[in-house]
């Protein structure tokens, strides 16, 4: 009897320790994720797209000259994003190791490389306020003017650049999530839904000369179910986190069957 009992507590503690970590890393990681969609939605479509005219070299010169606060607002919650970002990768590789370290390894890589190029590209849009400010005080306003449109431009298809990174890594992110017993599989589909917008639009934007004419388009088809998956992600580890985590011989033998997680 007392043996037994002293397993129980053995088992008890494990799996306390195992559960603790990853309930508190779901947390985090939903955090993170609702400060990473609040930034780029705020940096996206409440500065760039008010700013931005798409074809109007002077248009969009003098609107960013004439606010380049606001647009400098831009920049910063686009950091914003990017750190958490980096942030959020490891809190999932944590999160979804259990599953497989391999796959969750993988799309934190994926996840990496994004917020890298992400990073870099924001020198697109510096560059391009420097010259609308140029743009502001000099006679000849239209070099700097039409040079800025291009670094605009050059920004908006190197993030279409980066999402197709982080496409990859959200499909592997749904596949490990749909597999997880302690998360809603559901979750994992509507990530894998929304992985294929990101990606549809990024080759898109490569192989269709008249992309323009689409964008529209294109932007529902990334947006809707993006904001449906992601937001739902960040709620679900936020408001009800993760569930109870077997020991990591139970994860295994589980996720090696073919059948998977009950």
């Amino acid at each position: 009897m007392n043996t037994t009992t002293q397993a129980e507590r053995e088992i008890a503690v494990s799996n306390q320790i195992i559960q603790i970590p990853l309930r508190q890393t779901g947390r985090i990681a939903g955090v993170l994720y609702l400060i990473i969609i609040v930034a780029g939605i705020y940096a996206q479509f409440f500065v760039r797209s008010s700013l931005i005219v798409p074809g109007e070299a002077a248009a969009t010169a003098a609107n960013v000259a004439s606010s380049h606060e606001l647009f400098r607002t831009g920049l910063a919650a686009d950091l914003i994003m990017i750190l958490s970002d980096v942030a959020l990768a490891v809190a999932f590789f944590v999160l979804l190791r259990p599953i497989s370290t391999g796959l969750s390894l993988l799309a934190a890589f994926f996840r990496l490389v994004q917020a890298s190029i992400l990073g870099a590209n924001l020198l697109n849009l510096f560059i391009g306020m420097q010259l609308a400010l140029r743009a502001g005080v000099s006679v000849a306003t239209e070099p700097f003017d039409a040079v800025a449109l291009i670094f605009f431009d050059t920004h908006s298809f190197g993030y279409a650049i980066g999402l197709a990174f982080f496409g990859v890594s959200i499909l592997v992110l749904g596949y490990l999530v749909y597999r997880a017993a302690y998360l809603p599989s559901i979750l994992g589909v509507l990530l894998m839904i929304a992985a294929f917008g990101y990606l549809t639009d990024t080759f898109a934007r490569i192989l269709l000369p008249g992309y323009a004419a689409y964008e529209m388009v294109f932007t529902v088809v990334v947006f809707v179910p993006a904001i449906i998956a992601e937001l739902s992600m960040a709620i679900w580890l936020l408001v009800k986190g993760v569930r109870d985590v077997p020991a990591p011989s139970v994860v295994s033998e589980l996720a090696s069957s073919p059948a998977g997680y009950a």
